[in-house]
């Protein structure tokens, strides 16, 4: 049996623990796709060869001894480059930080993602210190779309997107602070899993904003991100903010009936600023969920604001020295942002917070009385390379700025969400299935049901 680029994890493992695939060949297979595809994507910073090999003769040495392997056995992923991976600098998608001493651990959940049996094959491409949502890098070249390389993967986590999308790898982690998981997932036609905050460990990976940081995966289907996402659980004293619940697996509940969810449709801000295929999307999802009721999410613009006024402060001050002591190493883009960030006043800030306890306070009121809101992941397909504008509502708007314009408000107070793709043509676009926190097998069923009635899907790469 040969590893084909269409198979997802699941199927891998299977083949794998079976001993119809061997773990080798299905690294081998994946390091043969980067070698193939990656100079068109651009997705990959470091790929990490003879370490994937290695833990892959492990695998199947196991397998040949009759011991016991993990769930993802011989599953090739890739992680962001700002997650430690031993042995290589841990860039954060920079040039200053390539000046760093090579990580001497891997991150959290790299050692949980290989302890179930998955192979690491590499690093990947990312916007300056996660500030982006383009997928663009002055430094490494940007990330490209899969299924058109003259537009954008979205960003910040541009590489994770375009990885798997474009299928050099079935599982991709990447990070998420105003909506780095659920734009490129959107761009590239992938499922995106944002876990609620403080679910999934960030110790040993890079920070940009440490009330709003998540990390989560990527996978082409459901199954594969439910799989990942079981596996990386658990309390972590290495990080502060993770949760000490238990693990809560959600795999075996992915097909529970959906009937007896109340689905809503997210109006007011997230019904304004998007294009006809933003509609569209949310349309077929709402049809499809059987979703009529409309739920208006008071001063959602407002919530964006306030996240822009955290994320600027917060990620100024994780800077300053680096600021102060080489501001021209910087990305302008970046840089000129965090510089204005540490001159936002103390007191907005405090508003900012003040408002974001105020603001939790009503979606748990909305979630009193539904199980799911829907609502767009972005509010366009993909821009091409470069594009600077574009006209929202008929309002001429900075790219870069307002791709994140549905996504922010969200993770603002830490929702799970997962990122579900609608192939539509001739590009795909996403659509977050938003649940209570802690609520991530709610999100998980309803997109894997989405799955199975054909209404969302991750296409096949059609720019390679």
């Amino acid at each position: 049996m040969t590893a084909k680029p269409e198979m997802n994890a699941a199927d891998i493992a299977k083949a794998v623990a079976g001993g119809q695939l061997s773990a080798l060949a299905a690294t081998e297979a994946a390091l043969a796709r980067i070698k193939q595809h990656d100079g068109i994507l651009n997705s990959f910073t470091d790929v990490t060869a003879e370490r994937a090999r290695a833990k892959a003769r492990a695998i199947d040495a196991d397998i040949a001894s009759a011991k016991q392997v993990g769930p993802l056995a011989g599953v090739p992923f890739a992680v962001k480059n700002l997650f430690d991976v031993a042995g290589l600098p841990t860039r954060a998608g920079s040039k200053i930080n390539r000046d760093l001493a090579p990580a001497k651990r891997d991150a959290t959940l790299i050692e949980r993602m290989e302890a179930a049996g998955a192979v690491l094959v590499g690093a990947l491409n990312m916007g300056e210190y996660a500030y982006d949502f383009t997928g663009e890098n002055i430094h490494d070249g940007p990330s490209r779309n899969p299924h058109d390389t003259t537009r954008m993967s979205g960003g910040s986590s541009g590489g994770s997107g375009s990885a798997v999308g474009g299928a050099l790898v079935p599982i991709a982690l990447g990070s998420d602070t105003n909506g780095s998981i659920r734009v490129p997932s959107s761009f590239c036609g992938i499922f995106g899993l944002k876990p609620t905050y403080g679910r999934l460990s960030r110790a040993r990976s890079f920070p940009f904003v440490a009330s709003l940081d998540h990390l989560g995966p990527f996978a082409r289907c459901v199954a594969d991100l439910a799989l990942a996402y079981d596996v990386m659980q658990g309390p972590d004293a290495d990080d502060g903010a993770c949760t000490t619940r238990g693990v809560e697996p959600v795999t075996a509940l992915l097909g529970q009936p959906i009937s007896g969810l109340r689905v809503a449709i997210a109006g007011g801000h997230f019904q304004k600023n998007v294009f006809p295929e933003a509609v569209e999307a949310v349309s077929r999802v709402a049809k499809a969920l059987g979703a009529t009721q409309v739920v208006d999410i008071p001063e959602a613009s407002r919530a964006r604001a306030a996240a822009y006024v955290i994320t600027t402060t917060e990620g100024a001050s994780l800077h300053l020295d680096r600021l102060r002591q080489r501001p021209n190493d910087f990305d302008p883009a970046v840089r000129d942002r965090l510089i204005a960030g540490a001159m936002v006043p103390a007191a907005l800030v405090d508003r900012a917070q003040k408002f974001r306890r105020w603001y939790r306070a009503q979606l748990a009121e909305i979630f009193a009385s539904v199980d799911v809101l829907i609502a767009p992941a972005t509010p366009c397909t993909p821009p091409k390379l470069g594009q600077v504008n574009f006209n929202l509502d008929g309002v001429e708007l900075p790219v870069r700025a307002n791709i994140g314009i549905h996504t922010q408000p969200i993770s603002f107070i830490g929702l799970p969400v997962v990122a579900v793709p609608v192939p539509l043509e001739p590009l795909p676009i996403g659509v977050q299935i938003i649940a209570a926190p802690w609520r991530e097998d709610i999100a998980l069923r309803v997109a894997h049901a989405l799955e199975k009635m054909g209404v969302v899907a991750a296409p096949a790469p059609r720019g390679l």
